[in-house]
This record gives C-alpha cells, sequence and structure tokens, in this order.
C-alpha cells in the first residue's frame, strides 16, 4: 500500500483572523513512507470537527499548545490499522485517537500526542466513538457530574443543546432525575431536543428571547448551567440562577471568531448575590477515568436511554467549509468528517 498511496493533508499556513478563510490552509500530497520498528499505519476514516479546534489556531497561551505554522492540522478522529510493526496495534484493528487532518496517519504506535486506543465497531458505529463515546461525550459527563454536581428535581439549563456536547449534557441530567431545558437555534433542532433527546423544553435563541424562555420554562430558576456558547446567552441566565447555582464553562463559540477582545460575562456579580460557582473545564483532565465515562454512556446507549446523534459531511477535501459550519450554526448533532469508507 505504501508504494502507491500519497497522504492528503491539510496543514496550518496563517493565523487566521475572525473566521478561518481557505487561505489559512495548505493541503499537502506527500508519499507513504516504509515504517520503521514500533510504528504502525492508520487509515483514516472519520475527523472529529470541534469547536476547540479555533482556538488550537492562535498563537495564545492556553490548555494545549497551538499547531504551529506549516503543521498538519490537530484533530482527534477514527480509523483502521493498515500496517503494523508494533506488537501494541495489529492489521485491521479499529483505532481511535489524535490521527490530524489527514488521509493517513503514520508513526509509533505508543505516541503519547496521538493516544491510540483500541475500538470495537460491532458494539457502537465508529461516528458514536466521536461523539458520545468520544471526547463530547466524556466532556459531557465529567463536566455535568463533576462540576455541575445535579441533583434530582433541579433545573439544569444547557446551551448549543442540539450539539455534540449539549446533547449528552442533557441526556445524563434527565437520567440523574432533572428537570433539563435546552437552548438552540431553530425550531428543528428545538423540537429534536424535546421529542426525540427527551430535554422538558427548549429556548430558541433564533426565534425569540432567551430570558422570556427562561422565565417560562424555568420558573423556580436555574440549579445548574452548562455553557457551550458565552456571550449574551451566558449574561442572560445569569440572571436567573439560583442561590448556590453551579456554571460549567465548557466552551465559548459566540466569541471564538471575535477579532475583538472575548466579551465577559457582564452579570457576574449575580454569582457574589447567589453563592454561586463558575468553572471551568478541559476534558484531558478526567482522561484516567474515560473508562469509566464510556462504560456508563455505553449502558444507557444500549438501554436506548439516550441517543446520539452526528451530522456526517462527505469528503476530506471539504474539510475548510466544513469546519465553518460550527461557526455558522450549520450543523445538526455532532459534526464529523468523512474522509473514507469504512
Amino acid at each position: 500500500m505504501t508504494n502507491n498511496e500519497t497522504n492528503l493533508q491539510f496543514r496550518l499556513a496563517a493565523r487566521p483572523v475572525g473566521m478561518v478563510k481557505d487561505s489559512d490552509w495548505q493541503q499537502v500530497s506527500e508519499p507513504l513512507r516504509p515504517l520503521a520498528d514500533g510504528e504502525m499505519l492508520v487509515k483514516v476514516l472519520y475527523l472529529s470537527l470541534d469547536p476547540a479546534m479555533r482556538g488550537w489556531m492562535n498563537d495564545a497561551k492556553s490548555y494545549i499548545r497551538p499547531v504551529a505554522i506549516g503543521e498538519v492540522m490537530r484533530a482527534g478522529g477514527v480509523g483502521v490499522v493498515v500496517e503494523s510493526k508494533s506488537p501494541k496495534f495489529a492489521a485491521g484493528d479499529h483505532v481511535s485517537g489524535g490521527v490530524g487532518v489527514q488521509r493517513f496517519w503514520i508513526g509509533a504506535a505508543d505516541d503519547k500526542s496521538a493516544s491510540f486506543h483500541k475500538i470495537d465497531p460491532r458494539l457502537a458505529p465508529l461516528t458514536t466513538y466521536l461523539n458520545t463515546l468520544g471526547m463530547p461525550g466524556m466532556t459531557a459527563y465529567f463536566g455535568l457530574l463533576e462540576s455541575g454536581q445535579p441533583k434530582a428535581g433541579e433545573t439544569v439549563v444547557v446551551s448549543g443543546a442540539a450539539g455534540a456536547v449539549g446533547q449528552t449534557v442533557g441526556q445524563v441530567a434527565k437520567q440523574l432525575g432533572c428537570r433539563v431545558v435546552g437552548i438552540a437555534g431553530g425550531k428543528e433542532k428545538c423540537d429534536f431536543v424535546v421529542n426525540e433527546l427527551g430535554f422538558d423544553a427548549c429556548i430558541d435563541y433564533k426565534g425569540g428571547s432567551v430570558k422570556d424562555g427562561l422565565k417560562q420554562h424555568c420558573p423556580q430558576g436555574v440549579d445548574v448551567y452548562f455553557d457551550n456558547v458565552g456571550g449574551e446567552i451566558l449574561d442572560t441566565v445569569l440572571t436567573r440562577i439560583n442561590m448556590k447555582a453551579r456554571i460549567v464553562i465548557c466552551g465559548a463559540i459566540s466569541q471564538y471568531n471575535n477579532t475583538t477582545a472575548v466579551k465577559g460575562p457582564a452579570n457576574y456579580l449575580s454569582l457574589l448575590v447567589n453563592r454561586a460557582r463558575m468553572e471551568g473545564i478541559v476534558v484531558f483532565d478526567y482522561a484516567d477515568r474515560y473508562h469509566l465515562g464510556v462504560a456508563a454512556l455505553g449502558k444507557w446507549l444500549k438501554d436506548g436511554k439516550i441517543k446520539s446523534k452526528e451530522d456526517v459531511v462527505q469528503g476530506l477535501e471539504n474539510f475548510p467549509s466544513a469546519l465553518n459550519m460550527l461557526f455558522e450554526g450549520k450543523n445538526f448533532g455532532k459534526l464529523v468528517l468523512q474522509v473514507a469508507e469504512a
């Protein structure tokens, strides 16, 4: 296979300003080299497209180093081992890890930056390992339980409710006996969140006032807010929080493409008045317990108590436009890019 195949890669060509442009990427095709001892070749099948990728393009201090100019864009994904010179993996194994935006990944099988682990396509569709059984699911599960600490009977509000993390947060909260109210953009997404995922209500921020929606659907106030969007919606929810509320800061997708300073919460004094807590989360902090999250979510999936929805875009060549779907509100569910046939 290494004799004829070439590897198409998307490399970061420039630091984006505002929305990511085509000129911020460089497409490179290079031949596949022979494997050295301890290495393996992985054919990438699906890539996970996540809002966090926008932050990785900035040359700024964060929880993970930025992608360097000229480097293959960082991305998680699933693939199949084509060839292996490592005892850790065998040809035919399906794996999940940091494959990058490219057709093939080649390197040491124990590369810590890639963190490959085997997955079983017989237990769940491969795309589910990039959603509920992948990083979004782990973010939702541990972020809600560890930082949100919901109790039965409490009201949990989730922004980005139809997205990768939000859909799982709300469903887990329902399993814990909470009243769950989502915030999403558009009637179709809100209907899905209520009718398919089982949320108690969903506020359409594109079709009405979030403030009025919170008054209507959270008459007893908000005990836990899981924030994926930041900006004005965060500000609005802070006006409705209860005493000892917990606000989980997972992301701020409304702010990622700002060309001016990030808008912070103007209503932060509500935290003081209500003795509330706001805490940021990063999924990598729970890496040593991922297996526990996978076990719990996997059982709920198997029992039909929760669902996993992915929005799959075809073709590696469509990566730039597919990534921007996240920031245009065009994806419906976890955004996944299919690179090759499974």
